[in-house]
């Protein structure tokens, strides 16, 4: 038999990798010793091995001696009710009327953005979406996905290395339109670890009830930013007493619970009455039928048992305070590497920052020097990692850093790395 003389996909345009997973292809073909990957937002230990947080081992236990005879049965379409009602309690404020929520078990953060994008697509018919300049890498991808144009509004100030926060007020006030959807990262902003205060949060609130936009949190990182699950909710529960806003937010525990793999989330919709609700919960259920039926059993029992037994609970809270003040002293050991190195500029971004990323301010230059000469591995843009560093390679970074501010194109010999 012949091959088929012309394809029916021929059309097709090339995609490029993903740029995450480019970089990490790039670094397991390097066979340098001294190898540092800065890309993936994983949490590692001291060691730069993946850390299974105590709870979710002792959770594990907990599940697997429980025999129910169901563990391998369909959850409902809106997924494990537990779950639901637990992912829900943690997020919003005591006291909020949770019959005006409709909560769905997603496929993590991700599967609860896209849900939430296909819905809103579908209901409102917004103009536009609005992301932050940047944003998480796959937001452009989910809202194109469904047919909605994706604008931005001004975020990272590359100059100050700070929140652009006039410009991005003025774009909201000026260029955007009645039901458009705006994206906002409740905490620990992904890429730049910048977060705007309270007092801006307000601002950036009483733009959406003015301009009548609608405000879908990305939540990726409640309790993993500050170590405080209050804290970090505390944008979203304000956008909520106001009374006068409806909301998303796309929840997931792969960060703060370490379930990467497991793709543990959920999809919150507030809306204004129960009646409405009850309409929100019956489309969202549609949609889920039609793009996964149930969402996954294991990975919502682990969250549910964690959430729900007192003592399991607060050796959680003590795993999130272990991961976000790692994250937090390796910020203050490169930020102090940097300036004993006397890296040309200001550094302070890199500990005012919160949360696993840093937007460090390197230029796609500087970063391509860094891994051709030093083999440390980061996205173009500059964001790094914070969890991916650790006290045998802190110095190994701050140096190559320093030393292509100083001298973009120098290059420096292994034995120089060694002598460090």
């Amino acid at each position: 038999m012949g091959s088929i003389p012309t394809s029916t996909f021929s059309a097709l345009s090339s995609v490029p990798l993903d740029p995450h997973y480019a970089l990490k292809e790039g670094f397991a073909a390097d066979k340098h010793p001294e190898k540092v990957i800065l890309g993936s937002g994983i949490y590692r230990d001291e060691d730069s091995q993946p850390w299974v947080l105590p709870t979710v081992e002792k959770a594990e236990r907990m599940v697997s001696e429980f025999k129910d005879v169901a563990r391998y049965e369909y959850l409902p379409i809106t997924g494990h009710a537990p779950f639901c009602n637990t992912a829900r309690d943690i997020l919003f404020s005591p006291g909020t009327k949770i019959d005006n929520i409709v909560t769905l078990q997603t496929i993590s953060g991700t599967g609860a953005n896209s849900l939430g994008a296909r819905f809103l697509s579908d209901a409102l018919k917004p103009s536009a979406v609005w992301l932050s300049n940047p944003s998480w890498v796959n937001h452009a991808n989910i809202w194109e996905m469904v047919g909605v144009r994706v604008k931005s509004y001004p975020y990272w100030n590359p100059t100050t290395k700070t929140l652009d926060f006039q410009q991005l007020i003025n774009t909201l006030e000026t260029e955007t339109a009645p039901g458009d959807v705006i994206v906002l990262h409740a905490c620990a902003h992904n890429p730049t670890g910048v977060d705007p205060t309270k007092e801006q949060w307000k601002k950036i609130a009483d733009v959406c009830e003015e301009r009548n936009l609608f405000p879908f949190f990305d939540c990726a990182y409640q309790g993993f930013a500050s170590g405080d699950l209050d804290e970090d909710a505390w944008a979203l529960r304000h956008f909520v007493s106001r009374g006068s806003l409806e909301i998303a937010v796309a929840q997931s525990f792969a960060k703060n619970m370490g379930l990467y793999g497991e793709r543990v989330g959920a999809l919150h919709l507030v809306t204004a009455s129960p009646d409405v609700a009850a309409k929100v919960k019956g489309n969202l259920t549609r949609l889920q039928r039609g793009q996964i039926s149930q969402p996954p059993r294991r990975g919502a029992l682990l969250a549910t048992t964690i959430l729900t037994d007192e003592t399991l609970f607060q050796g959680w809270l003590g795993d999130l305070q272990h991961m976000s003040s790692r994250i937090k002293r390796m910020r203050k050991a490169l930020y102090e590497e940097l300036v004993s190195l006397e890296a040309p500029g200001n550094w302070e971004h890199i500990v005012s920052q919160i949360g696993m990323f840093s937007y460090t301010g390197l230029s796609p230059a500087q970063v391509a020097a860094i891994q051709s000469d030093y083999h440390i591995y980061m996205l173009k843009s500059g964001r790094i990692s914070i969890a991916g560093l650790n006290d045998s390679n802190v110095k190994q970074v701050a140096y190559a850093m320093a030393m292509v501010v100083k001298s973009p194109s120098a290059e420096r010999s292994p034995s120089e790395l060694r002598s460090l």
